[in-house]
């Protein structure tokens, strides 16, 4: 095992009608001028926004509001965000929402607090040294955004996606409530069970350093996503399985899964931030689409993980030679996202990529990760080309 840091410092408040709170919270963390900060319709359209407003105008706190965010959030709106909150004298950050209006939040709270271009942050360029205090009240169990230091943003000039992590955007508080996801589109519950999946697998499959205890969570926490998700594809109102998602998706990102081993592997995420980039697909079906490429393409490289996995995770009998055992576990999890319908591939998805556009999305990822990135396998360019022509 390696050494580690574990640094969680959000309040979490995890229920029924928790929303209820949000003032005394906004208040507990000396916010004084709101920007409430949501996405599309449906937090308008299920009443919740007049909700969390009704609750500020009675504790007697000022705010403003800013919609539009959507999945994979665009930097235009943060600008717009950021201009918004110096205008109105804004000192806290509201977003009620999912991953997208999250991620855009903190943004806006980079830009707010540091001088220069928000975008340097993303491009790399430059740190943040400070972030507007932000709360969320969580909508959708996908991202674990709400618990952890990262926030995805992208640039429509070039359509660039990339990602942003600091522990000055961590979420003072997080108010959770699984009620409030029972509105999703089926397809949306099953892209945030993927995600959930994914943040705990990329820190899983790694060549770096490992705990028993650790690893013993991320099964743990692959195997409940797994059978909550087959319930909620059945019956998507039942509380307790929404209750058991939406849990996960926060642990799943907040640094547990991770502790000990080398930061994981990341490079399933960093493939499909060029797919959500050039097709603006959801995210998690996105990672579902180039999983199983990748793994294909790494498991030799990584196969005492891979055998893991398969045993412990995917409940494949220990039979046969590592490699049986690991590409068995690799079509297990590819018939599970079937079940709940997500894709295995860039045609199921929806995308009918030229060889051009997977070469332009390979040398996007290259540039984002300065040359070559991963634990299971290190990829380059023509190795991040192959997983990409693999996937069609």
């Amino acid at each position: 095992m390696f050494n580690f840091n574990y640094y969680t410092p959000t309040k979490v408040i995890f229920g029924r009608k928790t929303e209820e709170k949000v003032a005394d919270l906004i208040k507990e963390f000396g916010g004084t001028k709101v920007l409430i900060h949501y996405g599309g319709g449906s937090v308008v359209r299920s009443g919740l926004l007049q909700r969390v407003t009704d609750t500020l105008d009675k504790a007697g706190i000022a705010y403003v509001t800013l919609g539009g965010a959507v999945p994979n959030p665009h930097l235009s709106l943060v600008y717009e965000g950021i201009e918004l909150c110096r205008k109105e004298g804004v000192d806290f950050l509201l977003a009620v929402g999912g991953g997208s209006a999250i991620d855009s939040a903190k943004a806006i709270g980079y830009g707010v607090t540091n001088e220069g271009d928000v975008w340097d942050f993303y491009d790399y360029k430059r740190q943040a040294k400070a972030c507007l205090p932000l709360g969320v009240i969580l909508t959708i169990a996908a991202t674990g955004s709400e618990m952890s230091d990262s926030s995805v943003i992208t640039k429509e000039d070039g359509l660039v996606k990339r990602g942003y992590s600091s522990d000055f955007g961590r979420a003072k508080f997080a108010i959770m409530n699984p009620e409030l996801t029972m509105t999703l589109p089926d397809y949306q519950t099953a892209c945030g069970c993927t995600d959930i999946m994914m943040h705990t697998m990329e820190r899983y499959f790694t060549n770096g350093g490992n705990m028993e205890i650790t690893d013993s969570m991320a099964e743990g926490l692959l195997r409940t996503v797994m059978t909550n998700a087959e319930i909620l594809v059945k019956n998507p109102k039942d509380y307790d399985a929404r209750a058991e998602v939406m849990w996960a998706g926060s642990l799943s990102h907040n640094g547990l899964t991770g502790c000990g081993n080398d930061g994981g592997d990341w490079m399933t995420h960093k493939l499909e931030h060029e797919l959500g980039g050039l097709y603006d697909v959801a995210h998690g079906a996105g990672l579902a689409a180039i999983w199983g490429s990748w793994a294909r393409y790494v498991y030799k490289d990584c196969l005492p993980r891979f055998r893991r996995f398969a045993i412990n995770v995917m409940g494949v009998e220990p039979a046969g030679s590592d490699e049986e055992i690991a590409l068995k576990g690799i079509e297990a999890l590819e018939a599970f996202f079937r079940r709940i319908n997500m894709p295995i591939n860039l045609r199921e998805l929806g995308v009918n990529a030229t060889d051009e556009d997977l070469a332009l999305m390979a040398h996007k990822c290259a540039v984002g990760v300065n040359g070559a990135k991963g634990s299971a396998k290190l990829l380059r360019e023509a190795d991040m080309l192959a997983i990409f022509k693999a996937s069609r």
